[in-house]
């Protein structure tokens, strides 16, 4: 049985970040674990994430989250272990998935994201990734959001990152006609054309001209954006879709490190009249309910060989800031995953 320790460590914000964050926005602080009141769960964290997302809470300024202030702890998601609960519905032992954020321990009330792991078949780091937040955002963006249809011409920006991989994929198993991708790096490509098996991938850093690329990779046009870059690619594939088509907002990874002042504009709205054509963002808590049979879904889709998952993994509580800051500074792909603690033997 895991010891209950009477202190822990946590990331917290040192100082607002301004453009791409570096080791200096963040720091490590030693905290006293306090007894628990009735109804909350202590976990020991085994594995925490860096999501892209989070970037937009270290500035000041308007986001669908609010900024956090110098000193409060950094958010993510995580695994752990329950090693002490006063909650009827989880048990010392219980593996849940989190918002858990950067700590080696963390404390719930019991309520809002934690979630009990139903079984071990996969790896446990898969539930903050492809069966966690990222995965849950693009089966929903694509099946509540996009109400995606067999036969629809999809294309996926950002495609080599964890929502979009995944959600590239659940085109492709839900039977879209064809599933375009962006990228940027031949290791990349390569990755979504041999192994999640799309239909073409368009590196939109080496591209003279994206627009024409984009055109001769789905001459037909597209039915669906998932977009997860920003406003600027937005405007640019408008004019690309057909009839009736559907834009999903993901996220904004072109944008989380400009200020609001310099984000471009999005110009080709003539289009949404002549084409009706709908544009919605979502937060993917609205469907927390339904997570359960999604994952389950999504569970048989890696067990039949039909979904690639791809990770980078780091060591430490230390290594988290690092993990954060590689999102936007280095050429490798894949969920970030931080291994925290051990997994149980």
């Amino acid at each position: 049985m895991t010891q209950r320790p009477s202190t822990s460590r946590r990331i917290v914000l040192a100082a607002q970040a301004v453009g791409v964050p570096t080791r200096e926005t963040f720091r490590v602080e030693d905290i006293a674990l306090p007894a628990l009141s009735e109804g909350q769960v202590l976990t020991r964290t085994l594995y925490c994430s860096a999501d892209p997302g989070t970037r937009s809470r270290l500035s000041s300024g308007a986001s669908y989250a609010p900024p956090l202030r110098i000193g409060d702890p950094i958010d993510g998601f995580a695994i752990g272990e329950v090693i002490e609960s006063t909650n009827a519905r989880f048990a010392v032992g219980d593996i849940v998935a989190t918002g858990g954020g950067w700590a080696e321990h963390a404390i719930f009330p019991g309520r809002g994201y934690i979630q009990k792991i139903p079984h071990t078949r996969l790896p446990l780091s898969y539930w903050i990734g492809v069966l966690g937040v990222p995965g849950m955002t693009a089966w929903f963006g694509l099946k509540r959001v996009a109400t995606l249809k067999p036969g629809d011409r999809v294309l996926v920006t950002s495609a080599a990152g964890p929502v979009g991989a995944t959600a590239a994929q659940i085109a492709r198993g839900l039977g879209a006609s064809r599933v375009v991708g962006t990228a940027s790096g031949a290791d990349k490509a390569a990755w979504l054309r041999d192994e999640a098996k799309l239909d073409a991938v368009i590196d939109y850093k080496t591209t003279a001209d994206l627009v024409a690329d984009l055109k001769a990779a789905s001459p037909d046009g597209y039915d669906v954006l998932f977009d997860n870059v920003g406003n600027a690619m937005i405007d640019a594939v408008i004019p690309l879709l057909r009839p009736g088509g559907r834009i999903v907002i993901s996220g904004q990874l072109a944008d989380y490190n400009t200020a609001s002042t310099n984000v471009p504009g999005i110009t080709n709205t003539r289009y949404f009249i002549a084409s009706r054509l709908r544009m919605e963002g979502l937060v993917v808590f609205d469907d927390l309910k339904a997570f359960p049979a999604a994952q389950e879904e999504l569970g048989a889709m890696i067990e039949r060989g039909e979904m690639k998952v791809r990770e980078q993994r780091y060591q430490g509580l230390e290594a988290a800031p690092q993990a954060f800051i590689d999102l936007f500074t280095d050429n490798a792909f894949g969920r970030r995953i931080i291994a925290i603690g051990a997994e149980a033997g």
